[in-house]
């Protein structure tokens, strides 16, 4: 019963968006000294595994981690309860392309301890021993799905997306305990910490899933907002409506939902992806107004917005180690772009508009960037400098998120 593909009714969707949840964290792991090793993450978030990768030489693969070892329990549960069964298959079928949701996000904590992930169809976030792939801790978010995540500099604290309640829980990543959180538009999606680990940068999508893709009925996708946050308090210091300031500037009708984002060292200027665009906005914090608009290349000028997943024409942006480069994920074209910061001038790496990359981030370094294709299960290195491809490795099913952190010595 549980492979089976149901289809949501329209009072299943409306459950799902009216429903809400509690969160709580149960478990905690004892501290523990470890040599580690660096390390790339990929997350395979149809798979429900996350492939744990050796930087530099053959990138080979050091484990394969199954981030859903209780899926039996969760799944019980889930069938038992008429709500999270309607938001489980709404994830499935509006979500993910037919497929369940098992991993978004994760990061390692400082000592290579835990390995924390953010869970959709299982709206959950736990924390995995990668030596024994026992869960460690676990944290149910509010509402009915979990999304992106960010790590403090520190690595004590994560902050994790809950899609359906608007808010953004702070979790303690030792011990998976809720210490904050703040609330966010509709659908809260990236968060990044600033490099002191005193703000937050965070951005809400609101409602993707919908068809009602034309501009004239952009006011249906809700409220979406680019927000700073003390991270200290949890309270929003800033709130920017990005449609109004791409329009200040002279951009109309562009959306006022931020994807992923990037941004130069001294946190003034902002790389910013939203949605329908081919290209990324830059956009000036300190002046508090959008200086300029990358058009790039658009290999699929006869596909409707409709068409686009999850209204995203482009879906990955990472800046390099010298504030020189940007690497973009081109997802409906199927390519990702090396571009100058300065000039915009681009060089594509074109795999085709099957392999819908999904994300990019920088080596640890700050040399390399790392694309998931997430629709031919692979992962390519690209030289910022060159803006060649120096490496392409085979992943699990739909890669998505990329990291970089650490792992114990001991693993593989």
């Amino acid at each position: 019963m549980f492979g089976t593909r149901i289809r949501l009714t329209a009072f299943a969707t409306a459950v799902l968006l009216a429903a809400t949840g509690s969160a709580t964290a149960s478990g905690a792991p004892a501290a523990t000294a470890l040599a580690t090793q660096p390390a790339i993450f990929v997350g395979n978030n149809w798979d429900g595994t996350a492939d744990v990768l050796r930087p530099g030489g053959g990138y080979e693969r050091i484990a394969r981690i199954n981030v859903i070892p209780d899926i039996d329990e969760r799944l019980r549960e889930i069938f038992l309860d008429p709500v999270r069964l309607a938001a489980f298959l709404f994830v499935r079928n509006q979500i993910g392309e037919g497929n369940d949701q098992f991993v978004d996000d994760m990061f390692s904590t400082p000592d290579g301890a835990l390995l924390i992930v953010s869970r959709p169809s299982l709206a959950d976030v736990v924390a995995i021993d990668p030596l024994t792939g026992a869960i460690r801790w676990r944290f149910p978010v509010a509402g009915q799905r979990a999304d992106h995540m960010a790590i403090s500099p520190d690595g004590t604290r994560v902050a994790v997306s809950a899609s359906t309640a608007n808010v953004v829980h702070i979790l303690d990543a030792r011990s998976g305990r809720e210490v904050g959180r703040f609330p966010s538009g509709d659908s809260p999606h990236e968060s990044n910490y600033a490099r002191d680990g005193r703000l937050i940068y965070h951005a809400s999508i609101g409602f993707v899933y919908t068809a009602l893709d034309s501009p004239a009925l952009d006011f249906t996708k809700g409220q979406r907002f680019f927000q700073v946050v003390d991270a200290a308090t949890n309270t929003v210091v800033k709130r920017i409506n990005m449609a109004q300031k791409l329009a200040e500037a002279g951009h109309r009708n562009m959306s006022s939902a931020v994807r992923p984002m990037a941004h130069t060292a001294d946190e003034r200027l902002f790389y910013l992806q939203v949605s329908f665009l081919h290209g990324f906005v830059e956009y000036d914090m300190a002046g508090d107004r959008v200086t300029r608009v990358a058009n790039l290349p658009n290999l699929v000028p006869g596909l409707s917005r409709e068409q686009y997943l999850l209204d995203s024409a482009h879906h990955g942006i990472a800046m390099d180690g010298s504030d020189a480069k940007l690497c973009v994920a081109g997802t409906m074209s199927g390519y990702a772009a090396i571009v100058d910061r300065v000039t915009f001038a681009h060089t594509l790496i074109n795999r085709g508009p099957d392999a819908k990359p999904y994300w990019s981030t920088r080596s640890a370094d700050g040399r390399f960037c790392y694309v998931s294709w997430s629709g031919l299960d692979q992962v390519s290195v690209i030289s910022f400098d060159t803006a060649q491809e120096v490496a392409r490795i085979d992943v699990g099913d739909h890669p998505q998120r990329i990291r970089t952190g650490v792992v114990p010595a001991a693993l593989g």
